[in-house]
């Protein structure tokens, strides 16, 4: 299963973190190739991307469920592919720092069945580029 984790320290505390991540809504349009999610309930949502890999178009449907929610500092989910078979998780953290919060973002995926020996490679390449832009992107926003 491919993983990736990044952290950024931001200038704020962990309650105003836990107040921005713990809201999906705060920080769905962040996602890279987000097109588009339907809240299903105040756990689990349906997410839509789409991206373009090596010249192919794809549309991918999955699955978010949190699975903890530990205020202020733990946000927990599982990722279940609806249009591809595809499984994986991820977690948010936030942990006081001087000065500041300091935002872990980790998330782990891996394909499976026939595609899983296409899919895998390109999900362990391209993983760790969307943690790190969504975990950067969630810093900037809350500094906004």
């Amino acid at each position: 299963m491919a993983q990736a984790t990044h952290s950024v320290i931001v200038p704020l505390s962990v309650e105003t973190v836990w107040n921005f991540v713990s809201q999906i809504e705060n920080w769905a349009t962040l996602v890279p190739a987000y097109k588009e999610h339907e809240q299903i309930d105040d756990k689990k949502s349906v997410w839509t991307f789409e991206g373009n890999m090596k010249g192919i178009k794809k549309t991918v449907k999955m699955e978010l469920e949190i699975i903890e929610f530990s205020e202020p500092n733990n946000i927990k989910f599982t990722l279940t592919g609806l249009t591809d078979n595809f499984k994986g998780s991820g977690q948010f953290q936030a942990e006081e720092v001087d000065g500041g919060t300091n935002m872990i973002g980790t998330v782990e995926a891996a394909a499976g069945g026939i595609s899983g020996a296409v899919l895998n490679p390109m999900i362990k390449m391209v993983l760790p580029k969307v943690t790190t832009r969504l975990t950067e992107k969630i810093a900037r926003t809350m500094q906004a």
